[in-house]
């Protein structure tokens, strides 16, 4: 009895010892073991994760097996040995004598260089791999064709290049493919739409052309698809309503043109649909809405839509977020309100031609932009007091439309104009009293001739205020009357949060929110580490695109972030970026929510590489670089002269000048704003000018100089010198440095002679004889502004006006001669003071234009990109044929001063 039970106690324990072997195996295969042991070596790992004397399928962190054989290796996010970290390579040979691995996972791993082909031949089994963010370069192998057992591909934020190979097509188990954001180019394979099984596709942020394959409906399983940020075009294939289970499409920023086919109507369960910044036109189909009964997001913003909104958009009660801006659709609001309580939506209308009265279906929102349009009347209480209404015909309301501009559009609709809610100016004439008594004609007399002596006195009284009024306007530069309040000087107290008008400065969000959009701020939404803050790239739950400034006050000092809170209150104009919300409730870190600019700023998109290997280049056109000066001369000129006081930027270079997805400008780096600090010099600037006085020289490099709005003009000198050569990196280098560059770069810049300005225009600008003209024309301007003394450096508003009429700068007449302006043309008040001007910056001829003309300035992780391109629709600058052309005075030697 004793032998048996002690037979059944081993057979029990055998039997539950082979139900746990997997958890106990250890490798049996001792080519695996070697092979591991290589791959340990050629990553670098450390020892901690794969500590070489333990077993690696019992210990090793990341490592997978099954019946004594790997199955999956996991380095994502493991840290490198010291040694590894200084020289990391794409070198995994060691993976070829894996024959069983199923999944390879070294996401956020550095693995720099190309993919070896073998990877497709030798690796039959695996069935997930996930490359992103590697820094891999190169071209994907064409061998991957060959993975058929792969279900899960991950090659994103990489810089692959090359085409998208056809061969993919075999990969007939594929359910997720994400190929964004790298430099992908060509088309998109008609392979694709063989994968049947394909659940995720993602190819945004590449440089992808022609036009979406017409069978891609026949991806019956898609849920997500992502092709924007690309080159794409033609019209949108209407086998895209073949896409049943498609939660979300976003194909904005491409070049996509037509109208919305009716057949999208098939994408039932679509949630967000993105269209944005496209060429997309025509109405837009009652039904197509009707039918997309679970859409949450709509943004089909900044194409050529007309007609008017169907009613359906504004009255579901699920659509949270809706942003229809800058089309041309017209009609008035649906004027019906939804039983939903809910007003938590966001709603964007703006730049279209919407009129007629404010309805109450806007309640439902509660961030609301309404601008650039034609709506009358007064703004009801339903309406958000985040609603952004400017440049309406709305009563009681600043910044609204003139009353010719509101007459005239109701006019042409049949419609009558409420005239701002005033009385019609015309008023019915008063009736004439009648009476039996004759007037005094001596009292007419009497009345007539005090009446003429009061006119007399009145008009001297007139004249008197007229000149104090015109003497300070010129002593403030010319300031117009947008007052911004007490922003503070460069030297005085910043006022405290209470101060500051949070209403204006757009949402509230919480930690929880921008930890969600920037994935816990993690290293690959990075932009860059700035002195005022870290810039991080997220997404909001709605699907907007935002960039994220992480201030940390335990490095920063708080006033860079309360300054800049305390502008956006007071300040507001398109040329600025906008501000879309704050977090301040954290005690030590603040958060600021920029809206995110598609093609970076200017730093990274004048020129760049294609790739770290390639010696080609790719540099913004001449028709984008000047339309880039003046869109940040017309931001500058904003601030300048219509801010009350005038307020200066501070740090005006390339990085600073951030760019949309039409190349459009917006100023950033708005943390070191602060009145211009200068009311004596002005004083005795006015005073020395009445009295035809010498002005005082200028005041040191250190202190308040920078605190002067002529201080930008010099630094816009520096950006402007940097379009016209192309030398990355000017605006960013301090003058220490640049001295040299100026001494062989100022002599080929003379308003004599056009021909000198080629030797320091940047090489990779095709231009014809207009272009040249212009980019002359940028070089006079740009030396005028970078004269070394303040007060002869031209004021911005006139740069502006030379920047949009750069011909009328050095265009000459026919007889070949140079003629002057008049002294009230703006001309004049630019360059009027060359032949004082000039003379104060040195000129030494180059010996080599070899060291003026090669190179770059640009310093090392100074700035990040937010992608770039090239902007071919830009706006042709105008080619204005003037007379008012500026002599500009000999060279003259004189004594070398500090620039700046």
């Amino acid at each position: 009895m004793r032998n048996a039970l002690d037979f059944m106690f081993l057979f029990l324990l055998l039997l539950f010892l082979s139900c746990f072997e997997p958890t106990f195996q250890q490798l049996s295969s001792r080519t695996e073991r070697v092979a591991l042991l290589e791959l340990r070596s050629s990553l670098g790992l450390r020892g901690r994760d794969w500590p070489i004397k333990a077993d690696p399928c019992s210990v090793w962190n990341g490592v997978e097996c099954r019946n004594g054989r790997v199955i999956g290796i996991n380095v994502s996010g493991f840290r490198r040995t010291r040694l590894g970290r200084q020289n990391p390579q794409f070198v995994v040979d060691a993976l070829a004598n894996l024959t069983l691995l199923q999944s390879f996972n070294a996401s956020r791993f550095l693995l720099p260089g190309a993919i070896p082909d073998w990877l497709g031949s030798s690796l039959k089994s695996l069935q997930v791999l996930d490359l992103r963010s590697c820094s891999i370069l190169g071209p994907i192998p064409l061998s991957f064709g060959n993975l058929t057992n792969l279900t899960t591909l991950y090659l994103s934020n990489n810089k692959l290049n090359g085409s998208i190979p056809a061969s993919f097509g075999q990969l007939i188990r594929l359910s997720v493919l994400d190929l964004a954001r790298n430099e992908l180019t060509g088309s998109i394979p008609l392979s694709v739409s063989s994968l049947g099984n394909l659940k995720f596709l993602d190819l945004s942020s590449n440089r992808l052309d022609g036009s979406v394959p017409p069978l891609f409906g026949s991806l019956r399983q898609l849920q997500q698809l992502n092709l924007s940020s690309n080159n794409l075009s033609s019209s949108l294939p209407a086998s895209l309503g073949d896409l049943g289970v498609l939660v979300d499409l976003d194909i904005s920023f491409n070049k996509f043109s037509g109208p919305l086919p009716p057949d999208l109507k098939g994408m039932s369960r679509l949630q967000r649909m993105l269209l944005r910044s496209n060429l997309l036109g025509g109405s837009l189909p009652d039904a197509l809405f009707s039918s997309l009964t679970q859409l949450q997001a709509l943004a089909i913003n900044d194409n050529r839509f007309t007609g008017a909104a169907p009613d359906v958009l504004f009255l579901t009660p699920g659509l949270r977020f809706l942003d229809i801006s800058g089309n041309n659709f017209t009609g008035m609001l649906p004027n019906s309100s939804l039983n939903s309580n809910s007003t938590d939506g966001t709603l964007n209308i703006s730049r279209n031609m919407f009129y007629g009265s404010l309805v109450p279906v806007l309640g439902r929102f509660r961030v609301i932009d309404l601008s650039g349009n034609y709506f009358e009347g007064r703004v009801p209480n339903f309406v958000s007091m985040n609603a952004s209404l400017e440049t309406n015909c709305l009563q009681n309301v600043s910044s609204q439309r003139t009353l010719e501009d509101c007459s005239s559009f109701y006019t042409a609709k049949g419609l009558d104009f409420d005239n701002f809610g005033k009385p019609s100016s015309a008023q019915p004439p008063l009736p004439e009293k009648s009476g039996k008594n004759k007037i005094n004609k001596r009292v007419i007399i009497l009345a007539s001739v005090f009446g003429g002596i009061g006119f007399i006195v009145f008009m001297v009284l007139l004249a008197m205020l007229l000149f104090l009024y015109i003497g300070g306007k010129r002593a403030s530069g010319n300031q117009r009357g947008v007052s911004v309040g007490p922003i503070p000087t460069r030297s005085s107290e910043l006022p405290p949060d209470q101060s500051i008008n949070f209403s204006s400065l757009g949402d509230v969000f919480t930690d929880k929110q921008l930890l969600q959009a920037t994935g816990g701020f993690s290293d690959e939404n990075l932009i860059k580490l700035g002195h005022s803050g870290d810039l991080f790239r997220g997404v909001l739950d709605n699907g907007a695109n935002v960039v994220i400034k992480k201030i940390d006050l335990r490095t920063v000092k708080k006033e860079t972030y309360r300054v800049e809170l305390d502008f956006f209150s007071k300040a507001s104009h398109t040329r600025l970026v906008p501000l879309l919300g704050h977090c301040l409730d954290n005690e030590h870190e603040k958060f600021l929510v920029y809206k995110y600019m598609p093609n970076g700023d200017l730093a990274s998109s004048l020129v760049r590489k294609s790739n770290v290997d390639d010696e080609n280049v790719q540099s913004l056109d001449w028709i984008t670089r000047l339309k880039i000066a003046s869109g940040a001369a017309e931001g500058l000129a904003y601030m300048h002269h219509e801010c009350s006081p005038p307020l200066v930027h501070r740090d005006v270079q390339a990085s600073s000048i951030l760019l949309d997805d039409k190349f459009e400008v917006r100023l950033g780096s708005l943390s070191e704003v602060c009145a211009e600090d200068g009311d004596s010099n002005s004083h005795q600037n006015r005073i020395s000018r009445l009295l035809r006085l010498p002005q005082s020289s200028e005041q040191g490099s250190s202190g308040s100089q920078t605190s002067v709005c002529s201080y930008d003009v010099y630094c816009f000198g520096k950006v402007l010198l940097e379009l016209v050569t192309g030398k990355d990196g000017i605006s960013g280098t301090p003058d220490t440095q640049l001295k040299e560059f100026y001494d062989q770069t100022f002599p080929y810049i003379n308003i004599h002679d056009k021909e000198l300005v080629t030797k320091i225009i940047d090489p990779n600008l095709i231009i014809d004889e207009d272009f040249l003209e212009e980019a002359w024309a940028m070089a006079v301007v740009a030396k005028s502004c970078l004269n070394p003394k303040p007060s002869r450096r031209p004021q911005m508003r006139y740069i502006l006006k030379a920047l949009e009429n750069p011909l009328k700068v050095v265009r000459q007449e026919s007889s070949g001669r140079l003629q002057a302006t008049s002294s009230r043309s703006w001309n004049a008040a630019l360059f009027g003071s060359w032949r004082q001007s000039l003379s104060d910056i040195t000129v030494v001829p180059a010996a080599t234009m070899s060291r003026a003309v090669g190179g770059s300035f640009k310093q090392s992780g100074s700035s990040g990109s937010q992608g770039s391109g090239q902007n071919n629709g830009g706006e042709v600058s105008r080619r204005m044929q003037s007379k008012e052309i500026f002599p500009e005075p000999p060279d003259e030697q004189g004594e070398r001063v500090e620039y700046r």
